[in-house]
């Protein structure tokens, strides 16, 4: 079952910034995690667009995420992201999960 986080960042104090990716790296290894997408300047399609970073992230499940997010390691870095950046998060089931759970919905009916 894979889950990707995706965040939208709009970077205020680049060196604070810094300080969470610097340490970051080592921390997400841990956790069975795979960037699928660092963007600094999307293509933005429709509507406004007031970031100034995009992030994808794959966890092949919700609980390697999950250990990911809530690990002591991540919360004690993660002030330098909320301190130095706005950020508006999700995590998003994949596409074969959701597929399977519509199929299982339909055969109840």
């Amino acid at each position: 079952m894979s889950y990707y986080f995706v965040a939208n960042i709009k970077v205020n104090d680049e060196t604070g910034y810094r300080e969470y990716i610097k340490q970051s790296g080592e921390i997400f290894s841990k956790y069975n995690g795979e960037y699928l997408a660092v963007d600094d300047n999307p293509e933005v399609l429709e509507g406004k667009w007031q970031y100034t970073r995009t992030i994808i992230i794959k966890f092949e499940t919700k609980g390697d995420f999950e250990s990911w997010y809530n690990s002591r390691e991540y919360q004690e870095i993660l002030k330098y992201r909320l301190s130095a950046a706005d950020c508006d998060t999700i995590l998003v089931k994949g596409l074969w999960d959701t597929i399977t759970s519509k199929r299982e919905q339909i055969t109840e009916i």
